[in-house]
């Protein structure tokens, strides 16, 4: 294994934390309510763009994945 393919593997695990910090604020933001100085509108907003994001990042982080992790490269062979 070289050290691209393997520093694509550590920045494809560290996009699956990244997914769950963003997934995690966003519903934060949007379910709990001890974020009373923020108006309402705001927490939905900010948490409904968290949730998206997250969402895009998932998407793309699982194509990486399968890049990465269960395609052949053609070095190898």
């Amino acid at each position: 294994m070289n050290e691209s393919k393997l520093m694509q593997q550590v920045t494809t695990i560290f996009s699956i934390f990244m997914v769950l910090f963003y997934l995690g604020v966003g519903i934060y933001f949007v379910f709990f309510t001890n974020l009373s100085y923020l108006d309402k509108s705001v927490r939905i907003l900010m948490g409904s763009a968290f949730i998206f994001y997250g969402l895009y990042r998932a998407y793309r982080t699982y194509v990486k994945i399968v890049e990465v992790f269960f395609t052949k490269n053609e070095d190898q062979e």
